[in-house]
């Protein structure tokens, strides 16, 4: 199996959420997502077309952090 292949594999397996479900999941209203996305804030994200898209692994890993730094 090589990088690439790897790569694509785990990225079929993580869904990609918009500020919309990053808001459902976290409370967190969708416009302070693109707010930190604008700034380099927040968890990593990328653009995909026209669409700004985190992976759902992504966010739950920042969640995982921010509390365990509470």
């Amino acid at each position: 199996m090589t990088n690439t292949d790897f790569t694509a594999s785990a990225a079929e397996s993580d869904e990609l959420w918009q500020a919309r479900q990053c808001e459902e999941a976290t409370g967190v209203p969708a416009g302070t997502w693109r707010y930190w996305a604008s700034t380099g804030q927040g968890p990593r994200n990328f653009k995909l077309g026209r669409r700004r898209v985190w992976r759902k692994s992504v966010i739950l890993a920042w969640i995982a952090e921010r509390e365990a730094a509470a």
